[in-house]
């Protein structure tokens, strides 16, 4: 690693991709804002009670129920562990550090928190990602066939795990003890220069942020044309349902086999990737120009509580879970018993083109 160095007349690059401000220069420490230092443990301390205490009741309300979780909830339940090595590997190291103002612990520990920051950050968005994709698959692929076995782990969230242990492993040697005075010791990356903390902070960007949204959006858009198309084969061709179960190809049976609870599902994951988007596009705008901008204008307390505010989608997540989990119904048409036989049929078969088997799939999801 010695071909890597700080140039002495290089602005404070991001010290991490979680507060990317190193307080000094490696040629001095200069005094810190204690009101600003105030306001950052303020908001890390809120964030982190926040955090942990939400995702840690999710966590005992699915586990409790751990034998009868759909589909849907298994990847609730991991996103919460993920948001929970965030609140307790990224949050709470980084205000400990802010209330000492040092580095206190060996090199080792040093590395190992850096790289379990990054690990939070890629597990709990790409768990983010296979959720919705899996919505995607069940809503606009209903015939490929699911895993019915209510497991705690699958493929999707095997993968994401592994992605998120893997590429985290340049943290273990980006960042390291740093001596910056004689005794003081800080817990700073050293990067190629001129270009390596550009290439460490866009190579973050595109893929924690950028990638991802892209994938999130390409998918809830074709969720919603799907469930338009639905709604528009409902409200027109409501009479000739029923014959149609036979004849419609894959495509169009798997657009009428979509249950209520199924939509409810896919609201739930349109309202969190529209919170992982709200809390992180500021912090990534603002980390992206201060490794690109030549502007000095990288410090301040905008600056510094935009940089924190993106840990806020670990405090979000299992809130929204809680206010639908209560409001899902099973996917089964209960009918009044003065209806007409005739009228349904038509009833159920608006929400179930291919009777049990339907349901049992739904159900599984």
């Amino acid at each position: 690693m010695n071909n890597f160095s700080f140039s002495k007349q290089e602005k404070s690059f991001p010290g991490s991709e979680l507060n990317m401000t190193n307080k000094t220069q490696l040629t001095g420490r200069s005094d810190r804002n204690q009101q600003l230092a105030y306001i950052e443990i303020s908001v890390l301390g809120m964030i982190f009670l926040i955090a942990s205490a939400g995702n840690l009741i999710l966590i005992l309300v699915l586990w409790n129920r751990r034998r009868k979780l759909s589909r849907m909830y298994v990847f609730m339940l991991h996103l919460s562990l993920a948001d929970l090595v965030v609140a307790f590997f990224q949050v709470l190291p980084q205000m400990i550090w802010d209330i000492t103002d040092v580095f206190f612990g060996p090199d080792p520990m040093c590395r190992i928190i850096r790289y379990l920051q990054l690990v939070g950050m890629f597990a709990s968005t790409y768990m983010i990602v296979v959720m919705t994709v899996d919505r995607f698959q069940a809503i606009c692929y209903p015939m490929v066939t699911f895993q019915k076995k209510r497991a705690l782990w699958n493929a999707p969230i095997c993968t994401s795990w592994c992605i998120s242990l893997l590429f985290s492993l340049p943290q273990l040697f980006i960042f390291s003890k740093t001596e910056i005075n004689p005794g003081t010791f800080e817990c700073w990356a050293k990067f190629i220069q001129p270009w390596g903390s550009k290439a460490y902070v866009t190579w973050i960007f595109i893929a924690i942020f950028f990638i991802p949204v892209i994938i999130l959006i390409v998918c809830q858009i074709k969720i919603c044309i799907t469930i338009q198309t639905n709604m528009y084969i409902k409200q027109h061709n409501i009479l000739e349902l029923k014959e149609q179960q036979y004849r419609m190809t894959s495509r169009a049976s798997s657009i009428n086999c979509i249950s209520k609870a199924m939509i409810k599902t896919v609201k739930m994951t349109i309202v969190t990737v529209i919170a992982f988007v709200l809390c992180w596009t500021p912090f990534f705008i603002v980390h992206l120009w201060t490794a690109w901008s030549t502007s000095t204008i990288t410090e301040g307390a905008a600056f510094t509580v935009i940089m924190l505010l993106g840990n806020l989608n670990s405090c979000v997540n299992p809130w929204i879970y809680m206010y639908f989990s209560g409001q899902m119904p099973r996917c089964t048409s209960q009918v009044p018993e003065t209806i007409s036989t005739q009228e349904e049929s038509l009833n159920t078969a608006s929400i179930d083109l291919e009777g049990r088997d339907c349901e049992d799939r739904n159900s599984s999801l």
